[in-house]
């Protein structure tokens, strides 16, 4: 009996395959007589119909439609009528449990999820033979400096206070390049490893009060993060967020609660983020608040510092709208206080403390302006008591309060050309005025303070100087240096990163930065590389020390960064002036700086390229299909080839802000926008893109899936263009670990060399 199987699915060889969108891909193994018989079953939504197809790979039978497929209430059935096969099967955690069923006969068959565009990658990534030839374009002429001088993570770094002051933590590096959490008794010097680094990247770590530590991974860049706590021996390491597939996010400490935090996490429906009290020494968690609403889900908690909630805001049709719901002091439920648009503001920075009136905060808002400002509000009555902050040219972005000093404010803060932070209070006007003299020329912030304010970590940094920490003693008003992050670069070494502004082709103020090698300021004029940002809605460039900017300085490239139409920062009416416009007027502004840095007698007009990362990809590839004379050549990281593949392959939880990006992007259920859309995808112009062109992907991305750089690989190859594919499978969106961003590095300035001429 057990042979007719084998006939049968020998049968299905001669099925045609009928094409289906993969949006999840499944394998397990089926036992016949000894002998395992892999089987595959791609389950794919279209317009809320589920489909599917089988692989049968041992037989070549490759994409067999299944007649039905139905999944509900986590029970999948399919049904292969012209084989009679069915399959029956239960989800939980990621896997699929179920009996296959042929002829009459059953069979166990447990399906685990895979990446079939992770194996469609291996095919297509160029060997390391290759990308080695490549990066040997760059050893040609000896340079001062490396790529690791630059790319190499600092030997220690990520200082940190306990709240008390009784310790210092700090990450170092060791021989194999991991990055421990140790801490450091300031009384005694001793030394204590409290975390180790393996395989997993510590993406971040803090402290929560003065013995345990919180820390955050995920799995090799897949974003779905996990909350960890510790205490400074080492003891008592857990997982405060164990649950498969799950993503966590720290929402708020607790002050005076210093064992609990809250935490945001997609727990019980992937689509939709909860909040949830975790004890940090048990784990023990209480749930705070039910989202249940998945076509008005909570897209954020208010929580004041006691842990009470206090607001929520909904998304409304899919991201296009929001609702924000506030419950006063004095009442138990939530009435609607905001509704508006998405692309106006309306936030609680946070509560005025130093107030009799418990329903006055701080927010930041531009539903009645341009620019976003800060004003004082009663949240109860709706309206502003008065403006705290406003700027005529820049949204304003930040509010610091001093808890020591009755919550008074101590700092404001926007990003223009440069960061400017604006002392408020007496005590923070005398600590700026002594830092501002003493960092002359340089940027510092506050990246850390004991409780009691006696001591401050600083990090000082400029364009040239890649970051310096300093601790600064209250007590005797003294500043010392505590670590340099990059003692191998020389300042002066150091190229220019100059704020511009230029004029756009329809009239558009747009500012950018670009970073000048040494040789321009005796006239030279020098190759370019176009730096498009990622986003790119609300996303900006900064200026301060950028290495990679840095590093292809000194290969004698300029790096220009525009900050086009979209970006943030700009007030509303430039955000605005960005829809629908990527691969159009976005591209026209990024145009527009090339050519104002040609005028400006700073570049070598036949010597320019164009490298971004994400968004910035996406233009790389545009850059590339709309002007193509412009460019010399492209690099593209993780960006988007096929905006319609890109929409489709969202996370669960991005769906609540679906309609949110159609209108920063296009509307894909739109018959216009949708012929728009295609026309400004990279992968309906292959045909276009002439110039050498460099990919680069991780594996892992949840952001820009690594089909989107399959697929412009793999269409280019086709009509015999040779394309450079770099595929790491233990990075995400960007890359993150050491030697991969060293080698990152190398194979690009030799893809640069090899093409730009000096």
């Amino acid at each position: 009996m057990k042979k007719s199987i084998v006939l049968v699915l020998l049968f299905i060889l001669g099925i045609t395959k009928v094409n289906g969108q993969i949006v999840g891909s499944w394998k397990g193994a089926l036992d016949v007589q000894g002998n395992k018989l892999e089987i595959i079953f791609h389950i794919n939504e279209i317009n809320n119909q589920f489909t599917s197809t089988m692989d049968i790979p041992v037989q070549g039978a490759i994409g067999l439609e299944i007649d039905n497929t139905v999944f509900k209430n986590n029970e999948l059935e399919l049904n292969f009528l012209k084989a009679g096969i069915s399959y029956k099967g239960s989800l939980k955690n990621q896997i699929i449990s179920g009996i296959f069923y042929q002829a009459g006969m059953e069979f166990p068959l447990v399906l685990e999820k895979f990446d079939a565009k992770k194996n469609e990658a291996k095919e297509l990534e160029s060997s390391q033979e290759q990308l080695q030839k490549i990066a040997s374009y760059d050893g040609g002429v000896a340079h001062k400096y490396s790529v690791e001088d630059f790319m190499e993570t600092s030997k220690v770094s990520a200082f940190q206070y306990a709240p008390n002051g009784k310790y210092l933590s700090y990450r170092e590096k060791d021989a194999s390049g991991k990055n421990h959490v140790y801490v450091k008794n300031t009384a005694t010097n001793e030394i204590i490893k409290a975390l180790e680094e393996t395989d997993r990247i510590i993406k971040g770590y803090g402290w929560i009060n003065d013995n345990r530590l919180l820390y955050v991974m995920d799995k090799d860049g897949d974003e779905k993060t996990h909350i960890y706590a510790v205490n400074i021996d080492g003891t008592n390491n857990v997982d405060l967020t164990p649950f498969e597939g799950v993503t966590a996010g720290l929402l708020n400490g607790l002050e005076e609660q210093e064992d609990y935090i809250i935490v945001l996490m997609n727990k019980d429906n992937l689509q939709v983020f909860e909040p949830y009290k975790i004890n940090i020494n048990t784990g023990v968690l209480e749930k705070l608040y039910s989202n249940t609403d998945i076509a008005k889900p909570i897209s954020l908690y208010l929580f004041d510092k006691e842990g009470v909630l206090r607001g929520y805001v909904k998304y409304i049709n899919q991201g296009l709208s929001y609702e924000y719901y506030y419950k006063a002091s004095d009442s138990d439920e939530y009435t609607l206080l905001v509704e508006a648009e998405s692309n106006n503001t309306f936030g609680v920075l946070t509560f005025n403390y130093a107030s009799s009136n418990p329903d006055e905060a701080y927010v930041i808002t531009n539903l009645d302006s341009d620019k976003t400002r800060i004003v004082l509000y009663d949240l109860k009555k709706k309206e502003i008591i008065k403006e705290i902050f406003s700027h005529d040219k820049y949204d304003v972005s930040s509010i610091v309060l001093d808890e020591l000093r009755n919550y008074e404010i101590g700092l404001l803060g926007y990003n223009g050309e440069k960061y400017e932070a604006k002392p408020v209070s007496k005590y923070y006007q005398k600590l700026y005025k002594k830092w501002n003299k003493e960092f002359k020329g340089s940027k510092f912030s506050i990246v850390g303070r004991t409780k009691d304010n006696s001591k401050y970590l600083l990090l000082v940094a400029s364009d040239k100087n890649p970051a310096k920490y300093y601790e600064y003693q209250a007590k005797t008003q003294k500043t010392k240096l505590l670590y340099d992050l990059k003692p191998k670069l020389i300042q002066s070494d150091m190229a220019e990163q100059r704020p511009i502004t230029f004029t756009s082709r329809d009239g558009l103020t747009i500012h950018g930065y670009i970073t000048l090698p040494k040789a321009t300021l005796s006239g030279k004029k020098v190759p370019l590389i176009v730096n498009p940002h990622g986003g790119p809605q609300g996303v900006r460039d900064s200026w301060g020390f950028n290495p990679e900017a840095q590093l292809f300085a000194t290969r004698g490239y300029a790096t220009l960064q525009v900050n086009f139409r979209i970006s943030g920062g700009y007030g509303k009416a430039f955000f605005e002036a960005g829809f629908k416009q990527c691969g159009r007027k976005i591209m026209d502004d990024i145009e527009d700086g090339v050519k104002y840095a040609i005028e400006q007698g700073w570049v070598d007009k036949e010597n320019i390229a164009i490298y971004g990362a994400s968004h910035g990809g996406y233009a790389t590839l545009m850059g590339l299909v709309k002007t193509p004379e412009l460019y010399k050549c492209g690099v593209d990281y993780v960006g988007i080839s096929n905006i319609e593949t890109f929409f489709k392959s969202f996370p669960p939880h991005w769906n609540e802000q679906k309609k949110l990006v159609y209108k920063y992007w296009y509307n894909l259920e739109d018959e216009e926008e949708l012929a728009i859309a295609k026309q400004v995808s990279p992968i309906n112009n292959v045909d276009k893109i002439t110039k050498p062109l460099f990919v680069i992907q991780g594996a892992n991305d949840p952001r820009v899936n690594i089909n989107e750089s399959n697929q412009i690989v793999k269409a280019l190859r086709a009509k015999g263009f040779e394309v450079p594919y770099m595929v790491k499978y233990n990075e995400g969106h960007g890359f993150v670990r050491e030697e991969n961003n060293i080698e990152l590095y190398k194979v690009m300035l030799g893809f640069f060399a090899q093409n730009l001429k000096q």
